[in-house]
C-alpha cells in the first residue's frame, strides 16, 4: 500500500500544478486585454468628445449658410425690380365726400419719386382690389390682375381681367378700367359684358358715375331682359 501510495502522490502533484499554472495564466491574459481597452478608451473618448465639439461649433455655421443662399436668391429675385416694394400693402382714404375707400394688393412696388410726405406718387400694384362705400352704405368692388395707382390724383388705372361688383348685383367684366376715387367715375373704352337683376348685357365701353348709381354704355350694345325685370310688388 505504501508503495502504491509513493506512485500515486507525483501524479497528483503535477495535476495540480499544472492546474494552477493554467489558473494563474488567465487573470494576466484577463488584465492584458483590460489594459489594452483601457489605453484604447483613453485614446477614443478624447477623440471622440473632440469631433462633439466641433459639430456644435461648426454646425449653426453649416444651417446658416444653406439659409444665405436662400435669403441671397430671394434678393435676386426681388433685385429685378430696383424700386422698393411691399407685399400684402393696404392703402387707405376718402373721397370728396369724405367717404372711406380702401385698395389692397399682393404686392406693391414703388414708381417714381416720393411725394412732400415722403409717400410715393405712382405705385404698381399686383392683384389690387379697391372697396369703395357708397352714400347709402352699399359698396362697390374692382379687382383686376394689375394696377396703377397714382396717390396725388387719387387715382386708379387698372388693367387684365377687371371685374366690377356691386352689392345690389350687377357685376361686370371687361380688361380695362380707369377709376377716379375722389369722385367716384370709373370708365373705359374696351369691350364689357355683365350681369344684374335686369338680364345680361354687352357693350363697347362703359361710364359709371355716382359711385354706380348711373352707369351708361356706349357702342354697339346689348341688352337682354329676365322676364320681369323692373316691376315692382305692388
Amino acid at each position: 500500500m505504501n508503495s502504491l501510495s509513493g506512485k500515486f502522490q507525483p501524479t497528483v502533484g503535477g495535476a495540480g500544478a499544472a492546474h494552477k499554472i493554467r489558473a494563474s495564466r488567465l487573470p494576466r491574459r484577463f488584465t492584458q486585454s483590460y489594459s489594452r481597452f483601457v489605453a484604447m478608451m483613453k485614446f477614443l473618448l478624447p477623440v471622440a468628445a473632440l469631433v462633439l465639439i466641433a459639430m456644435v461649433v461648426l454646425w449653426p455655421h453649416i444651417g446658416a449658410d444653406d439659409l444665405r443662399f436662400r435669403i441671397g436668391f430671394a434678393a435676386i429675385k426681388a433685385s429685378v425690380s430696383k424700386e422698393p416694394s411691399m407685399v400684402n400693402p393696404r392703402f387707405v382714404g376718402t373721397d370728396s365726400e369724405n367717404k372711406p375707400y380702401s385698395i389692397t394688393a399682393d404686392l406693391a412696388r414703388s414708381l417714381g419719386d416720393l411725394s412732400d410726405k415722403d409717400v410715393p406718387t405712382n405705385i404698381e400694384l399686383e392683384m389690387p382690389k379697391a372697396d369703395i362705400t357708397l352714400e347709402d352704405g352699399s359698396w362697390l368692388v374692382l379687382t383686376a390682375r394689375t394696377g396703377l395707382l397714382a396717390n396725388q390724383d387719387k387715382a386708379l388705372n387698372l388693367e387684365g381681367a377687371v371685374n366690377l361688383f356691386h352689392d345690389s348685383g350687377y357685376e361686370f367684366r371687361t380688361e380695362k378700367a380707369a377709376i377716379n376715387l375722389a369722385t367716384g367715375v370709373a370708365s373705359g373704352n374696351l369691350p364689357i359684358e355683365g350681369q344684374g337683376p335686369f338680364g345680361v348685357l354687352k357693350a363697347e365701353g362703359f361710364k359709371l358715375i355716382e359711385k354706380g348709381k348711373t352707369i351708361y354704355f356706349s357702342g354697339k350694345s346689348k341688352l337682354v331682359l329676365h322676364p320681369g325685370a323692373g316691376k315692382t310688388d305692388k
